[in-house]
């Protein structure tokens, strides 16, 4: 036996050197036991166990399409900034730079004991108890939106002035990337040349999440309550309403559609309205702007475009998940059919 252990599922790297590792900054002799999580379409995650220590490492993927893409230090920092805060998160053990450990840029976290629903419908709750997940991850957002990020060590978390023009053209220059000669997706052109003529004057910045969706929040294992908000890759300072229009997708997306609720009996399952839960929102973050076409067709397009980021590296065969090429093609559709609906709306 060399003391180390791994699941079939996903691991892609040597488990002793992780193993190794562990034993210098923990000490004793214990076996490591590495299990890739479900779930997830861009940095790996992993739990990890050693004897009675138990922990969660996220790592860069081993393809890296973009420089300022997996952004692992960043995720590491936030989650370090946010420590004693109103807004709940794993506790951040270790950052670790050497790419000899495991392949790349990985740190170390706290596991929690909790619920991460996949599905925005949350099913296998009550009514009641998901009338309360929705007030609680939605007090949750307005809670990272309330932070002075200053004061918690994040003034130059994000470069300041401009944020709807550098981040189209950002997401604008990854899909250029990303496309290949047979992922034709008209709806997304379509996107980027609307948002182009529409970009708004707002001087309003705030912590922004940047992937807020109910599969990267962690609820209590009994209560419904948030207990950790996950995946911070996309973290940055920007306008809050970016990430609203991103959480309140669900309303817009279907089932199939990254767990999306539109069609669904919403009221006979205890979920608000859209409007409910955007006037909730607004209450408790204290916001003077309200979402509009433009942050909901935004939104839209960074799905799309992060999307067909999955599916390139499913090509690539780094993809998280074993069919990442054929999810990330389909959501990548998904998204920009809507932001093209959205748009139509307006018309």
């Amino acid at each position: 036996m060399n003391g180390t252990h791994a699941s079939d599922r996903g691991i892609d790297f040597d488990v002793a050197r992780l193993g190794e590792y562990l034993k210098d900054w923990l000490g004793g002799s214990d076996s490591t036991r590495i299990e890739r999580t479900h779930g997830g379409m861009s940095n790996p995650t992993y739990f990890v166990t050693r004897g009675d220590w138990r922990g969660v490492l996220r790592k860069q993927p081993g393809n890296v399409l973009m420089p300022s893409a997996h952004a692992i230090d960043r995720e590491y920092r936030v989650l370090t900034a946010l420590q004693g805060s109103p807004v709940p998160t794993p506790k951040p053990y270790r950052f670790c730079e050497d790419r000899t450990i495991v392949g790349t840029p990985f740190y170390l976290m706290e596991w929690l004991d909790g619920r991460v629903f996949s599905e925005f419908a949350t099913p296998g709750v009550t009514r009641e108890a998901r009338a309360e997940i929705f007030r609680s991850m939605c007090s949750t957002l307005a809670a990272i939106h309330r932070l002075d990020y200053r004061a918690i060590g994040l003034g130059d978390f994000g470069r300041p002035g401009n944020y709807f023009a550098r981040q189209l053209k950002r997401w604008s220059t990854q899909w250029t990337q990303f496309r290949r000669g047979d992922d034709d997706n008209p709806a997304l052109d379509r996107m980027v040349d609307w948002l182009g003529d529409r970009l708004p004057e707002s001087e309003t910045i705030a912590l922004c999440h940047g992937d807020f969706r109910i599969a990267n929040v962690m609820f209590h294992k009994d209560e419904p309550r948030v207990i950790g908000v996950l995946d911070w890759e996309l973290s940055t300072l920007g306008h809050p309403l970016v990430d609203l229009a991103f959480n309140s997708q669900a309303w817009l997306m279907a089932p199939d559609e990254n767990g999306g609720l539109r069609g669904l009996p919403l009221d006979r399952m205890g979920i608000p309205s859209e409007h409910d839960y955007l006037e909730l929102y607004y209450a408790q973050a204290g916001a003077t702007e309200r979402l509009t076409r433009f942050h909901q067709v935004f939104a839209m397009f960074r799905g799309a475009v992060g999307s067909a980021g999955v599916a390139a590296r499913g090509d690539l065969g780094s993809g998280v998940l074993p069919d990442a090429a054929r999810v990330g093609r389909h959501l990548a559709r998904a998204y920009a059919d809507r932001g093209v609906a959205l748009i139509e709306e307006e018309r």
